[in-house]
């Protein structure tokens, strides 16, 4: 193969194989940075319905100002439908974006090496298959390399370049370097299952599922919660409407399967029975929600506040409820420093409020009355705080929430569900992404680069372990395998190492 620099540029040739929303999302971004396009559908009519969408996406842009008519006229230039697969010919790169099955793919790349001279590099935009296997079988597999855009491809940033076993590494250096000149930024993805974003994003859908399943609260609390207290842009169950509860299912039942069935990965009845309902989300009209024009919208309302507020008193180490300490005084409440409650505490007259650690407030009060918060991603600056308390002691949120109401937070009602609700998904994700770098070699810094482009979160989950500390989501993830038995919260071994001095 020859240097990177050489195999791609400007001028090359660039072919689209499959015009769906991706396909077509590529040809675009393709075309706006100045390569001729050639596209080929099997579907007939998908061609010129994909260059009718780029055509009113881009009358879109000049009427934001944000392109010239000559700009758009001439990107329409640059897409050119071909009647058949051998009207690729001649490109230096093809992309296919084609159904998501591996036979599919294989058959299409087989045809391809029969097409196209042995320096054509061809890149598949699968989201989970194994590169590997898409070469399989091929004569030239080392100019086969992955190359995962994210919908819509004109506005998501990110791309995963994936190597497969055989990919030459020129091959993948070219595609970051033609990616870079697209205007994305690119990450380096082991070849494994959901590569990075569609592997470590599983913590935020799958241990919500559960703690809806659970009735921690219901799902549009537990989207506030996430949303407002975690900093997601959107909630997992607002979110995975808008994706298709099908479309998630799928991505979640192929990682499934491609894990040996690990039960970290495994699918929830809630969604199965929402697809064999036909409710999938936005598309179908419901989902978790109603999207129907005269439904009701969903309230996540937060608990009415007590008449009267309590004498406060804060840990003498406050940890990580330090800022949230400052906002109750600079609300204008008198909170006495106290030596004698426990490190990362309050007390709500002789009531201790805790922050949550993975053990259920029941268990951890061991009879006298305790009260859990869940983890805000900064607490000098959320609106909302969730809680939960020991049995028998729901009583005593409405004094909380008057408590909090100085600091311009209000408080939502949770059950005492282990772990709660943002503590829970930020200890998991931190701990999927340790486990990602544990045994692929995937840098830490990539991983967290393309959780907040590619999954649009607050921020990575290394990030989140910083914020954290890797002793704190250790005990949390502690509590919770011994709380359910289950092998899903197994603690990464980069963790431990985490903990140790200068690891």
């Amino acid at each position: 193969m020859p240097e990177a620099e050489a195999l791609l540029g400007p001028q090359t040739l660039i072919g689209i194989i499959g015009t769906g929303s991706m396909g077509a999302g590529i040809a675009q971004v393709a075309a706006l940075a100045g390569h001729a396009v050639r596209l080929f559908d099997a579907q007939p009519g998908a061609v010129q319905a994909a260059l009718q969408r780029i055509g009113n996406e881009l009358a879109h842009g000049v009427q934001r100002g944000r392109l010239e008519p000559a700009q758009r006229a001439a990107v329409l230039d640059r897409l050119q439908p071909v009647d058949s697969i051998a009207g690729i010919e001649g490109c230096g790169l093809v992309i296919e974006a084609v159904a998501e099955r591996l036979e599919v793919k294989q058959a299409l790349f087989r045809q391809l090496e029969q097409l196209l001279p042995a320096h054509t590099v061809l890149a598949t935009n699968t989201s989970s298959i194994s590169v590997t296997a898409v070469a399989q079988g091929l004569q030239h597999r080392g100019r086969v390399v992955g190359w995962h855009f994210f919908n819509p491809a004109t506005r998501m940033r990110l791309v995963e370049v994936v190597r497969g076993l055989d990919t030459d590494h020129a091959v993948a250096d070219a595609i970051s370097q033609l990616s870079r000149a697209w205007g994305k930024t690119p990450v380096d993805a082991p070849n494994t299952p959901g590569f990075i974003v569609n592997r470590v994003a599983r913590p935020y859908y799958g241990e919500s599922l559960r703690l809806l399943a659970e009735q921690l609260a219901p799902a549009p609390v537990i989207d506030r919660l996430l949303r407002e207290a975690g900093g997601f842009p959107m909630g997992p169950f607002e979110l995975i409407d808008l994706v298709g509860v099908d479309i998630n299912l799928a991505v979640s039942e192929s990682i499934f399967a491609a894990t040996q069935f690990d039960t970290r990965y495994a699918p929830h009845l809630l969604q199965q029975e929402l697809v064999r309902a036909g409710r999938l989300g936005r598309k179908s009209g419901r989902g978790f929600y109603d999207y129907q024009l005269d439904a009701a919208t969903p309230l996540a309302a937060p608990v009415e506040p007590a008449p009267l507020l309590p004498a406060l008193r804060a840990a003498a180490q406050p940890g990580l409820l330090g800022p949230l300490v400052e906002r109750l005084r600079a609300g204008g409440l008198v909170v006495v420093a106290d030596g004698s409650l426990p490190a990362e505490s309050l007390a709500i007259d002789e009531v201790t409020v805790a922050l949550t650690d993975g053990r259920t407030a029941t268990q951890r009060g061991e009879g006298q009355p305790l009260l859990l918060l869940d983890l805000a991603r900064d607490f000098a600056s959320t609106r909302v705080l969730g809680a939960t308390a020991s049995a028998g002691h729901h009583d005593r949120l409405p004094t909380l929430a008057v408590a909090l109401r100085p600091a311009g937070i209000e408080l939502l009602a949770l059950d005492d569900v282990a772990g709660l609700g943002v503590m829970r998904v930020a200890a998991c994700l931190v701990n999927e992404a340790a486990d990602l770098c544990t045994w692929t070699g995937t840098l830490p810094a990539d991983i967290d680069i393309a959780m907040v482009l590619g999954a649009g979160h607050p921020q990575g989950p290394m990030a989140w372990g910083e914020l954290l500390g890797a002793p704190r989501v250790i005990k949390v993830l502690e509590h919770l395998q011994a709380h359910y038995g289950d092998s899903r919260y197994r603690r990464s071994p980069r963790l431990w190492r985490m903990v140790a001095p200068h690891s």
